[in-house]
């Protein structure tokens, strides 16, 4: 399962039991950790979720700053909560990618982007995982 944790939304995306494809799934609304383990075991079980990859916003320049490490404590958190292991994965400009892509290739307006966009952003960072591990 991949997960793209912003401040507001938690973009959520699962690949295929071969591990080769990602697909966006949905969006939860961002809260705090013990009122969102539920949603996550929820969807772990109806799943069959072996272990979750985390979107790591690195700095432009690779650097790992506040963001990065938030949202590592945050992947850590989840990770001992739900008894899965969880990987961090570079997530820089997926968001900027997801849009670009949404703009020009499926002409979508700015309200219909801003409801997929997490979801998407997930899907685009959890393929970019499965296809280094594939290699």
């Amino acid at each position: 399962m991949g997960l793209d944790p912003g401040s507001k939304q938690i973009g959520v995306a699962l690949s295929d039991t071969a591990l080769m494809l990602a697909s966006p799934l949905t969006v939860l609304a961002r809260g705090k950790m013990k009122q969102m383990v539920p949603q996550f075991q929820t969807l772990c079980r109806k799943h069959e979720i072996g272990g979750i990859v985390v979107g790591l916003p690195l700095s432009l320049d690779g650097s790992f700053g506040p963001a990065a490490r938030a949202a590592s404590d945050w992947a850590n958190d989840l990770s001992e909560r739900l008894g899965l292991p969880a990987c961090l994965w570079d997530e820089r400009l997926s968001s900027s990618a997801v849009n670009r892509f949404l703009v020009q290739e499926a002409d979508m307006t700015r309200k219909r982007r801003g409801e997929v966009v997490d979801k998407m952003a997930a899907a685009y960072m959890l393929q970019g995982w499965l296809d280094a591990t594939a290699a």
